[in-house]
């Protein structure tokens, strides 16, 4: 699998999909050549001349931003009930990728519900077994998230803000080689890929910590094991569970022989229980550093947000349990998302 995704000669768009197979429905009818795709679905040259730009300008957002973000994740569990029941993916988990994402763009925050709204229109672009009306949705929310974005970028070329939209006008002002639809495309990409995965990592870790009492109490007596918990939920119970490639040319990987424009499935969740990778790999354990997990992808095409992933699942897993010592799942039956390759949880009932 590492070895799949970190290899450039595999391809992405599934215009290079082999006809009639599932990859190739996805080519968008009225942009048969990709031309309007975003990063997560382009190849180079066009994938590098708009990610490279955008990774930039992101990554050192982030950086800059850590100590906002920081504030921002303590403000929602501290807003989170005191007491009692409740739904913890309602009130910390699905909530606080999207605000943080946001306030990174710089959405005005009496866009916010709207901003919302629409992106958990645009994620259904994620889902290919959505219904007509979820399509409907989906594509209204695309059209009114790439207007706001237009208006966005048209309003920090006059006025520039400490924003990652007034750095990525700038970046294009300063030479850089993608035009105004490629961007609002980006911007909404960059949305939908570190927006829901993101809500599964805080939701998957946070039940698989009050699951297992033993790594809980060995994250309370040493906050310091925060970044490698984060690790080890991603390898455990990774929010996406697979990914794609297509086969630009003919060739065999592992023995095994592949055609051109075959499309390949590859299991990441499989991946990282590998037992010639990791010892004990059906064992949740935070305190045994391991091997590197695949569950960010690799290649050409890992994941843009894993940075700002770590940065929040990291300080839930600190201050969540600091601020609830007696936090408990009461009897109830999780439900998984009903979302092919994804793994997160619907709803997450504690009692604190």
């Amino acid at each position: 699998v590492r070895a799949t995704v970190n290899d450039r000669t595999f391809v992405r768009h599934p215009k290079n999909a082999e006809p009639g197979s599932m990859t190739r429905m996805m080519v968008d009818p009225e942009d048969p050549d990709g031309r309007r795709s975003s990063i997560l679905f382009q190849d180079d040259p066009d994938h590098s001349r708009n990610r490279l730009p955008l990774v930039k300008a992101f990554y050192a957002r982030i950086k800059k931003m850590e100590p906002e973000i920081e504030a921002m994740i303590d403000k929602v569990i501290d807003a989170a009930p005191d007491t009692g029941r409740f739904d913890l993916m309602e009130h910390i988990a699905v909530p606080l990728p999207i605000m943080i994402i946001a306030h990174i763009l710089g959405v005005d925050e009496n866009r916010l519900d709207e901003f919302r709204d629409w992106s958990e229109g645009v994620i259904l672009s994620l889902n290919p077994l959505r219904s007509e009306d979820e399509a409907a949705y989906m594509m209204a929310s695309g059209e009114k998230l790439e207007a706001y974005f237009a208006e966005l970028m048209q309003a920090r070329r006059t006025d520039p803000r400490d924003d990652l939209i007034s750095d990525m006008v700038q970046a294009q002002a300063d030479g850089g080689a993608f035009d105004d639809d490629e961007l609002r495309i980006n911007l909404q990409a960059l949305l939908v890929g570190g927006n829901l995965t993101t809500t599964d990592l805080i939701g998957n870790g946070v039940w698989l910590f009050l699951q297992h009492p033993e790594q809980l109490a060995a994250l309370k007596a040493d906050p310091s094991l925060a970044a490698q918990a984060v690790e080890e939920v991603l390898r455990y119970e990774a929010p996406v569970q697979a990914t794609s490639r297509i086969v630009s040319e003919d060739r065999e990987v592992a023995g095994c022989p592949m055609k051109k424009s075959q499309p390949v499935f590859m299991s990441l969740a499989a991946a990282n229980r590998d037992p010639s990778k990791f010892e004990a790999p059906d064992a949740f354990d935070i305190t045994v550093k391991r091997s590197s997990h695949v569950s960010f992808g690799g290649g050409a095409h890992i994941c843009i947000g894993a940075p700002l992933a770590r940065i929040e699942a990291r300080r839930v897993y600190q201050n969540l349990f600091e601020r609830y010592p007696n936090m408990r799942l009461p009897e109830q039956e999780i439900v998984w998302r009903t979302l092919p390759f994804f793994r997160g949880i619907e709803r997450l009932d504690v009692i604190v």
